[in-house]
Order: C-alpha cells, then structure tokens, then sequence
C-alpha cells in the first residue's frame, strides 16, 4: 500500500506507561508487545516527511463525578490521571517537536478534541491508525475518522490488546465497516 507523505497522518493511539508498562494500572502485555512495531514505522513514516500524531487519554480525578451513565473509573478504576506518570507516552516512543498530540478524555480522539480541525487544514486525508487497545480506543478512533470520511487504516501488527480475540474482532470489525487492516511491512511512503 502506497501512501502521499503529505495526505497521511500516522496516529499513535495511547502508547501511555498506564497501559504499556508493567506497572501500570491498566497494563496489558499485548499493549507492551507493539511498542517496537510502532517504533519502526513511527521511524519511517518521519523519514518520508509524514505527519506522526499521538494521543494521550488523561483523566481528571474528577471528571466522572457528575457522570450520568459514562464512566470509565466505574468500568476500568482510576487510570491514567492528569499530571501522572500513568499519562505519559511510553519512553520508548518518545515524542518529537514536530509531533502533534491530542489530549483526549474518551475512548475517541475526534471526541471533543481539535483533530478533525487539525487535519482537514493540513489536507491529510489518510490516516494509519496504530496503538492500544484494539477493541476499545483504537477501534473508535478508527470509526470516528471513517465517519468524517478519513481512510482509516488499521496497521494490525502495531495495534495491542488484551486478549487476542479483542485485537481479532476489532480488526475484523473495523475491515468490516469503516476501514481497512494492512501490516506495517506492506505500508510505503511515497
């Protein structure tokens, strides 16, 4: 799959010590497992001149307080808070100058965030789609970007999760109905 450098967007999706790191609060080994993949085609992607976005999800302590039915603490515990360790990108992924990073309080990054914004004003319209964890974050930021008509796609050996039929079935999900799945070793810039 041949990408424009100048239409494409690589989009690290919450490569956070809270999910990556084994202390974690919400480790997941298979979120550990992708750094190195994502590493490699975060390299080249800024080789070819691509735009590389990461997300962060941060939490408040008291952003679900007044919650009426959403409420991740209630689903996951505290995790990832403002200001915290837990919040920040793994080391190994470290974030460069001209990196762009979305701060994001939901499971979507398009969610109450300038995004969509950020990206029509650049002209980018691809987006390969990368992080953790594939059933949740990465697959409705993959489904928020197919309905605002980005290209979604899922780079499937970059993408963790917490058991392997999650990262099976959103994969298969999101090929389904919104984007599509190719491997790193498959994706040019050019």
């Amino acid at each position: 799959m041949r990408l424009e450098p100048d239409r494409t967007a690589v989009v690290v999706v919450d490569m956070q010590n809270g999910f990556c790191h084994p202390e974690g609060s919400l480790y997941a080994p298979g979120s550990e497992t992708v750094i190195e993949p994502i590493g490699e085609l975060v390299e080249r992607a800024r080789e070819a001149g691509v735009q590389v976005i990461f997300t962060r999800d941060v939490h408040p302590p008291e952003q679900f307080d007044d919650a009426h039915y959403y409420d991740e603490f209630e689903q996951w515990g505290e995790h990832v808070l403002e200001d915290s360790w837990e919040a920040e990108i793994v080391d190994e992924l470290a974030v460069e100058d001209d990196d762009y990073v979305v701060q994001k309080h939901t499971y979507d990054a398009f969610y109450n965030t300038e995004l969509e914004g950020w990206l029509t004003a650049r002209g980018i319209h691809d987006l390969v789609i990368c992080g953790t964890l594939a059933n949740v974050c990465v697959l409705h930021t993959g489904g928020s970007a197919g309905v605002r008509d980005f290209r979604p796609i899922m780079i499937d050996d970059c993408i963790g999760a917490i058991e392997d039929e999650h990262h099976e079935y959103a994969l298969e999900h999101a090929d389904w109905l919104f984007g599509e799945v190719e491997s790193s070793e498959n994706i040019t810039f050019a």
